[in-house]
């Protein structure tokens, strides 16, 4: 995989990207060739090019060959608390938080680490969290066809936090459900009591 400031250099897009920044210097009123800002379109470009290398990841390929047989286990797999950092499509500030995920296997089971991937895949784009939710669930769903699938994710909105409401403590709460997630009142209930059970 490239590194992902390669994106830019490759389409030829490197040197307009740091002319963009150093112009919004400029309408910020700042002056780009005092010292602390000289190399600051360039650490811009880059910062910018790895927030968002999601866009060139894809869950095939970051699931690879880690399908494994479930030998039978029909139980429910789930990891907590995956971190995940995105940025909002309409401020392009930063949000975060954690994701919880779970499935039910239905032949096949995933290697645990992917489940983590296959989040980074879809959070590292410009994102609402409520698409975040659904595509994370959806791709699950794609990959392993399981009896069913469980994301919820709780994130802090800087764009709440540094701007607009200046709300520090509000949190967001997102989810998607599908198959016995949703059809299964117990299954989504288990799941919701192992998301929101405290840490021992």
């Amino acid at each position: 995989m490239h590194r992902p400031e390669q994106r830019l250099e490759e389409n030829g897009s490197d040197d307009e990207f740091r002319g963009l920044v150093r112009r919004q210097l400029e309408l910020l009123g700042e002056d780009p060739d005092r010292e602390g800002l000289l190399r600051t379109p360039d650490r811009v470009a880059k910062s910018l090019a790895w927030l968002t290398r999601g866009y060139e990841m894809d869950v095939q390929h970051v699931v690879g060959g880690a399908l494994f047989d479930s030998e039978g286990a029909t139980n429910m797999v789930m990891v907590r608390d995956i971190e995940l950092y995105s940025l909002c499509e309409h401020h392009m500030l930063p949000f975060y938080g954690k994701a919880h995920v779970a499935y039910i296997p239905d032949g096949k089971i995933v290697g645990l680490s992917k489940l983590p991937r296959v989040v980074e895949v879809f959070s590292r784009r410009l994102q609402v969290q409520e698409r975040l939710t659904e595509q994370i669930a959806t791709a699950i769903d794609d990959v392993l066809h399981p009896q069913g699938v469980g994301v919820v994710i709780e994130a802090y909105h800087l764009c709440m936090m540094m701007r607009g409401v200046e709300k520090q403590n509000s949190k967001t709460i997102t989810s998607a459900v599908r198959g016995t997630f949703r059809s299964d009142p117990r299954t989504r209930d288990e799941f919701l009591t192992l998301t929101y059970a405290p840490p021992r």
